[in-house]
C-alpha cells in the first residue's frame, strides 16, 4: 500500500510539473498525461502491468462525472446563449452525422459488420473538450466572432450524445431488437433532463434558504448532487452524463452562496480526475499492439478529418450564416480524445462480440487526432485570419474570476498632499491612473475633469500601472464587484435603505438599461439592475444577492 501511495504521488508530481514545460508550447494536456501513462505501462520503461478493463471502466466513469459536471458548472450561459442553438446542433446532430459517416466508411472499407462500424463511429463521434480548451488557452488564441464559444460549448456538451449512441449500438449488438431504438433514445433524454432539472432546482432553493455553519459543506453538498444526478439518471435508464452536465449548467448559472469557492474546488477536482483518467488510459494501452491497428487508425482519422467532420460542420453551420473560414476552422478543431477512449472501454466490457481490437484502434485515433490536428490549430487560425486580440478566448467558460471584479486603490487626501484643492485636470495625475469615484463626507460621486479634490476626500483609483507609482501604493486596496439582480433576489423593488444591505457593503453605482445611476438611500433596486459594489468578503456579496 505504501509503495502504491509513493508511486501515485510521484505520478501526480511528474504529470503536473511536466505541463510547466510542455503546456506553453501548445502540447495538449491529454497527450502529456497519456504518454506518461504509456511510459509507466506494461510496454513502457517502468513496466507496470495493467489490463483490467472492468476496473478502468469504473474509475473512468467516476472521473467523467466530475469532468462533465464541471464543464456545465463553468459555462457562462449568458455568453453561451447567442450561439447555443448552433452549438447544440453540432453537439447532437453533428455527432450523429460524424458517427454515421464514419461507421459506413468502416463497413465499406474494412468490411466490418455495419453495427461494429457504427460502434466505432459512435465512440469517436465527440470532440475532446480538454484538448480544445488546452490548445486555445495555452496559445491564447483569441478568435474572431463566436468561434471560441461554439467550440467550447460543442466540445463540452457532445460527450453525452456519443455515449448515448455507443450504448444504443451495443444494445442492438446484444439483443438485435431494433424496435427499442426510439423509446431508448427518448427515455435516456427525458429521464436525464427530468433528474437534472429537479435535483438542480431543489439544490439551488435549499442553498439559498439555508446556511451551513462550515463553508466546506457547500462543496460537499454540490459534490453529492453531481454524483446523485448521474446515478439516479442511470438507475432509471437515463443518460447519466447528460444529466450531470445539465445539472452543472443550472447550478453554475444560479445565485448560490460561496459560488467562487465551489468553482475553485471543482476546478481542482476536475483536473485531478483528468490526470487520473488520462494516465490510466495510457497505462491500459499496449504500444506493442498499435502497429497492428495503425493502418485502420490512420485511415479512419483521415476520413474523419477530411470528410466526416467537414460534412457535419458545413451541413449544420451553413444554416446559421457562419462564414466559411470559421466553419473550416471549427471543422478542423474536431479533436478526438479521452472520452472516446473511455467509451471504447465501455464497449470492451459490455459483453458483446467485437472482431476488431477496438480499444487500441480508438486509442490510436485519439493520439493521431491530438498530434496532427492539435499542433496545426494555431497556424490554421492565423492562416485564415481568425485571430482577434480584442476578444477573449475565456469569455464563454465562466470561472468566476474574470470580468467580475476590478482591483482598485482607495487613497485619502490630506491637506498637505500636492493635489489637494486642485481640479483633476490640473492635478498632474498620470494618464494611466483613472479616478473612478470620490468619497466625500458620506457621499459617493463620479468626478469629471473640473471636479476639485478637497482635503479629506477618498479617491478610488484604477489603472494598469497603478502599482508602479509610489505616491499611491500606500493606499488601501478594495475590490469593485458587479452583481446582477434577478427577480428572486430579496432586494428587488426595495429602496437601498429598505433593502437590508450589510453595513460594510457600499453600492457605488447601478447600471440600468445602458445608463449609469449614482444611487442614494431612496433609489429603488429593480430586476435586471447591475449593482457595482464594494465589499470586504464573499459572504457579504452572497448575503446581498440571495
Amino acid at each position: 500500500m505504501i509503495k502504491l501511495m509513493i508511486i501515485s504521488a510521484l505520478v501526480l508530481l511528474i504529470c503536473v510539473t511536466s505541463t510547466k514545460i510542455l503546456y506553453k508550447f501548445g502540447v495538449p494536456i491529454l497527450l502529456i498525461f497519456i504518454v506518461l501513462g504509456m511510459i509507466f505501462g506494461s510496454d513502457g520503461v517502468v513496466g507496470i502491468y495493467f489490463d483490467n478493463y472492468d476496473l478502468a471502466n469504473k474509475i473512468c466513469s467516476i472521473a467523467l462525472i466530475f469532468i462533465m459536471f464541471y464543464g456545465g458548472f463553468g459555462t457562462n450561459w449568458n455568453m453561451a446563449k447567442p450561439v447555443a442553438i448552433p452549438s447544440i446542433f453540432m453537439s447532437s446532430i453533428g455527432v450523429i452525422f460524424t458517427a454515421g459517416l464514419t461507421g459506413i466508411f468502416c463497413f465499406l472499407v474494412f468490411k466490418t459488420t455495419l453495427l461494429e462500424g457504427l460502434l466505432i463511429g459512435s465512440i469517436v463521434g465527440s470532440t475532446d473538450a480538454a484538448s480544445v480548451f488546452a490548445i486555445l488557452r495555452s496559445q491564447r488564441l483569441n478568435l474572431k466572432g463566436s468561434i471560441a464559444s461554439i467550440l467550447e460549448i460543442e466540445s463540452g456538451s457532445n460527450d453525452p450524445c456519443a455515449y448515448m449512441l455507443t450504448i444504443i449500438i451495443l444494445e442492438l449488438m446484444s439483443s438485435g431488437n431494433y424496435g427499442n431504438i426510439i423509446p431508448m433514445v427518448l427515455g435516456q433524454i427525458i429521464v436525464a433532463i427530468l433528474v437534472a432539472v429537479i435535483l438542480a432546482k431543489l439544490s439551488v432553493y435549499f442553498l439559498r434558504h439555508s446556511k451551513f455553519e462550515i463553508e466546506s459543506f457547500y462543496t460537499i453538498f454540490i459534490t453529492a448532487i453531481a454524483i446523485l444526478s448521474y446515478s439516479l439518471s442511470e438507475y432509471f435508464m437515463g443518460n447519466g452524463y447528460l444529466s450531470v452536465y445539465i445539472a452543472g449548467i443550472i447550478i453554475g448559472n444560479s445565485k448560490i452562496p460561496h459560488k467562487k469557492s465551489i468553482f475553485q474546488f471543482f476546478d481542482g477536482i476536475s483536473w485531478l480526475m483528468q490526470i487520473m483518467l488520462f494516465f490510466l488510459l495510457g497505462l491500459l494501452a499496449f504500444p506493442s499492439r498499435i502497429p497492428s491497428v495503425m493502418i485502420k487508425g490512420i485511415s479512419i482519422s483521415i476520413f474523419m478529418i477530411l470528410v466526416a467532420r467537414p460534412i457535419a460542420t458545413f451541413s449544420i453551420l451553413s444554416w446559421f450564416k457562419i462564414p466559411k473560414k470559421q466553419q473550416l476552422f471549427i471543422s478542423w478543431v474536431g479533436i478526438r480524445g479521452a472520452a472516446s477512449i473511455v467509451f471504447a472501454i465501455f464497449a470492451e466490457t459490455y459483453g458483446v462480440l467485437i472482431d476488431n481490437d477496438i480499444f487500441h484502434i480508438i486509442f490510436f485515433i485519439a493520439l493521431f487526432s491530438v498530434a496532427v490536428q492539435g499542433t496545426v490549430i494555431p497556424r490554421l487560425a492565423k492562416k485564415l485570419d481568425l485571430i482577434d486580440n480584442e476578444e477573449s478566448v475565456l469569455k464563454t467558460f465562466n470561472d468566476y474570476k474574470e470580468d467580475k471584479s476590478t482591483k482598485l486603490i482607495e487613497f485619502t487626501i490630506d491637506e498637505h498632499n500636492s493635489i489637494a484643492n486642485k481640479t483633476i485636470m490640473d492635478a498632474n495625475i498620470p494618464e494611466d491612473i483613472l479616478v473612478v469615484m470620490i468619497k466625500r463626507k458620506g457621499d459617493v460621486f463620479v468626478p469629471n475633469g473640473s471636479t476639485e479634490i478637497l482635503p479629506g476626500d477618498t479617491l478610488v483609483l484604477s489603472g494598469n500601472k497603478l502599482k508602479h507609482f509610489n505616491e499611491y501604493k500606500e493606499g488601501k486596496s478594495t475590490t469593485l464587484t458587479e452583481v446582477a439582480v434577478e427577480k428572486s433576489n430579496d432586494i428587488v423593488d426595495k429602496s437601498i435603505k429598505e433593502a437590508n444591505i450589510p453595513d460594510d457593503v457600499l453600492i457605488v453605482m447601478i447600471k440600468r438599461n445602458g445608463e449609469v445611476i449614482i444611487p442614494n438611500g431612496s433609489t429603488v433596486i429593480l430586476d435586471g439592475d447591475i449593482l457595482v459594489i464594494t465589499a470586504n468578503n464573499e459572504e457579504e456579496i452572497d448575503s446581498l444577492i440571495i
